[in-house]
């Protein structure tokens, strides 16, 4: 519990149990003092299922700000707790996550052949990866789509990838396939776009018919598992928590849509595709906590990392990534998505207007699964 004295700097309480049940009354005394020393600054708390207050001068106080993590060591015994049901809800949320995390992540051998393969127009290579994503990301943003929706278009993506040998002239098709299915599996069903309209305005060249079989073979190899674990998943937790910890003056310094932002850059890099989405997240706000100058949060952020299994060696070396990538993302020779590449939906009149030859459709031929997609070792 963190409790504030008029004309003192903040202090930490001790927080001693007197019961237990729904409801309880509790002891807290300043850090550091006996219960001797401590007599005339005791005050009793009262903790309730959904909230927290306490008797002071026999009125009763509430906090005036969110109650987050705090930790002190009392002989040899650390103790950890969380006052906040709501916060105790999000560390719930976060070891569900944990727990699912790498049940639906790319293959890591498959990944590192597409790094390493050479672009000779017939192999799956990082460029041609990436700049499939940035296009995917411009259709996220003409549809309006949220940062979910490119998330788990990139978790298809990438999955499908690392297992199967992709042809390049098939990447539009498979790429497109992935954010349909993921389209549809977060969007509102009156968003959802048709299939028709989303493969003229992005461009490719193949029918519905193509892109329905792609969805059912990217289902195939899948698994069928399309409720991902992804990185926005995470980063919308930890800041959560994070931003909890914050005074109200602080808050508006860890902004989520920038970070969302920071994020959408990371998925155009198949490199930090290989972090585990727990640690590119946090890799994400511990950045933005340095550059933003917001030392009070390392204690939180320690407790998330502790929390969520990741070791200082592996944060580093993902931080040191995440920062190159954003330092080029944020270059002017960065290649960055092309919004003025999409084309818009025309009316009637003006589409009769126009040469036939724009809505010409190029068959593809029939795609089989054995020689054009094979599965990685």
């Amino acid at each position: 519990m963190v409790k504030r004295d008029t004309g003192a700097p903040a202090r930490l309480y001790l927080f001693l149990s007197m019961g237990g049940g729904a409801e309880r009354e509790a002891l807290i005394r300043p850090l550091g003092q006996s219960s001797d020393q401590s007599k005339e600054s005791d005050h009793f708390i009262h903790m309730r299922r959904g909230g927290a207050s306490w008797k002071e001068d026999g009125q009763e106080q509430q906090p005036r700000f969110p109650i987050v993590w705090f930790s002190f060591l009392l002989g040899h015994k650390m103790i950890e707790m969380l006052a906040a049901s709501e916060t105790l809800e999000l560390l719930r949320q976060l070891s569900v996550l944990l727990d699912q995390e790498l049940r639906c992540q790319p293959k890591l051998s498959g990944l590192r052949i597409i790094e390493s393969a050479h672009d000779n127009g017939l192999r799956m290579t990082a460029r041609l990866r990436d700049f499939e994503v940035k296009d995917l990301l411009s259709l996220i943003q003409f549809f309006g789509f949220g940062t979910e929706t490119f998330s788990l278009t990139v978790n298809y993506l990438d999955r499908f990838l690392s297992k199967m040998k992709v042809q390049p002239k098939h990447l539009g098709c498979v790429g497109l396939s992935c954010f349909y299915l993921a389209v549809k599996a977060t969007e509102e069903e009156r968003n959802v776009p048709l299939a028709t309209d989303l493969i003229r305005i992005s461009q490719y060249r193949f029918t519905v018919s193509d892109l329905m079989r792609m969805e059912e073979i990217i289902l195939e190899k899948l698994c069928g598992k399309v409720k991902a674990t992804t990185a926005f998943q995470f980063l919308q937790l930890y800041h959560s928590v994070l931003h909890g910890s914050l005074t109200y003056e602080r808050k508006k310094h860890l902004n989520f849509e920038r970070l969302e932002a920071q994020l959408k850059a990371c998925h155009c890099r198949i490199v930090l595709s290989k972090a585990k989405p727990s640690v590119l997240a946090l890799s994400i706000l511990v950045l933005e906590a340095e550059e933003e100058k917001l030392p009070e949060l390392e204690g939180t952020i320690e407790h998330l990392q502790i929390h969520s299994k990741i070791n200082d060696r592996d944060l580093s070396f993902w931080k040191e990534l995440v920062s190159k990538c954003l330092l080029e993302y944020s270059s002017s020779k960065c290649s960055k998505p092309n919004v003025q590449k999409l084309k818009w939906i025309v009316s009637g009149r003006t589409a009769r207007q126009l040469k036939h030859s724009y809505y010409r459709i190029a068959h593809l031929p029939t795609i089989p699964e054995s020689g054009f997609l094979k599965e990685n070792p």
